[in-house]
């Protein structure tokens, strides 16, 4: 089932993949705002049921395919946030939920008897300890520079920022190898004194006034400003990107989602696909995928999408006699699979 959008009840297909096969998995599932949105139909009257009926035995399945490393990121919002992470908990347990990603979607609506809701939530689980995260960073901006203030070193001609280099509880951790005295000041310090020597030449310190030193970290030799649980860099659809299918979620939001919780070559699956932007952004970042959906127009419209997609996709190494998977699936046409009921 790689490399396909089935269309089919997302459960049947799911009781059929082989365990531990999948390394991430991406839904944005019905929310539970009891409105038919034509493209599919989230009318429930009780959200506990839709929860617990619904929802409960396909994060059972989700869970029994993912491989150790996998891990699950469940899109919703406070409609029925707060019974599907309880739910997570009783599946996945409590402590293998890794984020709760706060998204904010914009939007300008007024109301008079309460706040305008201007957020998503992102659930993300591990199945193991062992999952994949990798870390995305921004780059150093206006508001980093505010907050932080570095300086600006007149040897390197560079910004750095600078953290102490001593330890402030020497009783707590003793460490009597690390005491000794530098620059006049005896305390226990967090590097050797071979190293500190060595930080000191190559104009790593930094001094106060009474002569106590502090650590540089240059800006250029840093990877950037880790990005946090709370999302705000993130626009909702763009112009040019909107289709004709219903909740349709940004590329961007997508492809940060998978880069940071998959890998290359990693399979990635989404069973409430929709238009397809989880296979869009699969294949962006270089991974393959599974869709799956009821709704046939959302396979007709990724189609068309994949389409477009492949034609903007720079296939590397394919000089080579061997051609690894991904390179080889982005030469290669979509397999689709149209399941009729009963």
């Amino acid at each position: 089932m790689k490399n396909e959008y089935i269309v089919d009840d997302n459960l049947n297909v799911l009781r059929q993949i082989k365990g531990c096969s999948v390394d991430f998995v991406y839904i944005d599932p019905p929310f539970g705002k009891n409105r038919d949105f034509d493209d599919f139909d989230d009318r429930w009257n009780d959200i506990p049921l839709f929860v617990n009926e619904f929802l409960h035995p396909r994060i059972k399945e989700v869970h029994r395919i993912l491989s150790r490393k996998g891990s699950v990121c469940v899109h919703c919002d406070i409609s029925a946030s707060h019974y599907i992470k309880v739910m997570m908990d009783s599946v996945f347990g409590y402590n293998k939920l890794i984020n709760e990603i706060i998204w904010k979607t914009g939007g300008n609506s007024k109301t008079k008897k309460k706040m305008y809701k201007s957020h998503d939530t992102i659930l993300a689980y591990s199945k193991t300890a062992e999952y994949t995260f990798n870390p995305i960073y921004k780059p150093y901006g206006e508001e980093y520079f505010k907050k932080n203030n570095p300086k600006m070193c007149e040897i390197r001609n560079e910004y750095y920022s600078s953290c102490a280099i001593h330890n402030s509880q020497p009783e707590v951790v003793k460490r009597p190898n690390l005491r000794y005295e530098w620059n006049g000041h005896f305390k226990q310090w967090l590097v050797s004194e071979e190293k500190m020597k060595y930080l000191h030449k190559d104009n790593r310190l930094t001094y106060s006034k009474t002569g106590i030193p502090r650590i540089k970290r240059y800006l250029n030799e840093m990877e950037g400003v880790p990005i946090t649980d709370v999302w705000l860099d993130i626009s909702t659809i763009q112009n040019g990107e909107k289709l004709d299918y219903a909740t349709q979620k940004p590329i961007k939001l997508v492809e940060r989602i998978i880069s940071m919780f998959s890998n290359e070559g990693d399979l990635v699956l989404d069973c409430f696909a929709g238009s397809g932007t989880t296979g869009i952004a699969a294949i962006r970042t270089r991974r393959n995928f599974t869709l799956i959906d009821k709704n046939i127009k959302g396979k007709k419209i990724f189609d068309k999408r994949f389409r477009e997609t492949k034609g903007k996709i720079v296939v590397k190494n394919t000089k080579k006699k061997k051609v690894d998977k991904v390179s080889a699936f982005f030469q290669a046409k979509p397999r689709s699979i149209i399941k009729k009921k009963g």
